[in-house]
């Protein structure tokens, strides 16, 4: 973490507020839910033990509500380690989300985030989004407009306490992206996953034209399965996203940090048990990582390298809690 906080110029080590996906839709999963991850963020802990400590109580909360709402069928697992009900309305989510997190003693302290994945269920055609696009027999009943979609967030975020909306929309429609970030980016960070694939050339145009406010930075977990973080001047030559290397990456986080951005670290749906994304989330004080449910050992093996590292650090610990947007300033 230090050797990566010194490549980026970074004076300060951060411990990240985890988010973690406890329910599970879209591709991860193998019922209706058209979005794809719902999570939630302890970022009213003081510090990363106790974000842990939060954050598997509130799913454990919600693995009995779901259970004596649905059946014990509807505790299995999708990709990630979050539950996966067989619900179809996402507001039906976030409000299992609210409850757990109340029945946990955590109101004002949990928060809600959410990964739309919405390029999985735009239609090109039309220009239209799909709520009902995993049903077989889809009638089209429930294709929406961009501005439609625009709604249903915004309605979504004045109903529960959501402080995080990853990839809103499509991929390559910057037209609602922009006028999603323009009507609710001061009170909620709009991330961009799919939209900027942590390209630097993607992320200045995003910054020029005010198309979202915080980046999703993701690598390959395959190039670094069987490497520890101190390679990483290694590393730098090599390809760790689609399209860039850990220099692109650290550009990448530099530029968004200077535009007033957040930046949240992230695993992939694929994931091993490499834990170097804990590592790089701290060295480049992300304030934010996404890995999972606190449940499947490759998700856990981030969260327990977090653990490690806060205590090293010991009395020089920070956590980002509230602070998760900008924990730093730009460096």
């Amino acid at each position: 973490m230090q050797h990566i906080a010194n490549l980026a110029g970074n004076k300060t080590l951060v411990l990240p507020v985890p988010a973690f996906n406890v329910i599970n839709g879209g591709s991860h999963a193998g019922n209706k839910l058209a979005m794809q991850e719902f999570m939630i963020l302890p970022v009213g802990a003081s510090s990363f033990k106790e974000a842990m400590k939060m954050g598997v109580e509130v799913y454990h909360h919600l693995k009995a509500v779901i259970k004596k709402k649905y059946g014990q069928d509807a505790t299995n697992v999708g990709d990630e380690g979050g539950f996966a009900p067989n619900i179809q309305e996402n507001k039906e989510g976030l409000e299992l989300l609210k409850t757990a997190i109340a029945k946990a003693g955590y109101t004002g302290k949990v928060v809600i985030g959410m990964d739309v994945a919405a390029s999985e269920f735009y239609d090109n055609k039309d220009k239209t989004y799909d709520l009902n696009f995993k049903e077989e027999n889809n009638d089209g009943s429930q294709k929406i407009s961009g501005d439609s979609l625009k709604n249903v967030y915004k309605s979504f975020v004045t109903d529960y306490p959501i402080v995080s909306i990853e990839d809103p929309f499509d991929q390559d429609d910057w037209e609602h992206y922009a006028k999603m970030t323009s009507e609710i980016g001061e009170q909620v960070q709009i991330v961009g996953d799919d939209l900027l694939v942590t390209n630097p050339k993607r992320v200045e145009k995003a910054i020029k034209e005010k198309t979202c406010n915080a980046l999703l930075l993701k690598l390959l977990a395959h190039y670094l399965d069987e490497l520890n973080f101190l390679m990483l001047s290694v590393l730098c030559n090599r390809q760790v996203n689609q399209i860039g290397s850990v220099t692109e990456s650290i550009e990448a986080v530099k530029m968004s940090k200077s535009a007033g951005w957040g930046v949240m670290a992230s695993h992939r749906s694929g994931e091993t048990e490499d834990t170097f994304i804990a590592d790089l989330s701290v060295g480049l004080a992300t304030g934010q990582i996404k890995t999972g449910a606190p449940c499947r050992s490759e998700r856990l093996g981030k969260y327990n390298q977090l653990l490690r590292i806060e205590e090293e650090l010991g009395a020089a610990a920070v956590y980002a809690g509230a602070k998760f947007r900008a924990p730093v300033e730009p460096y």
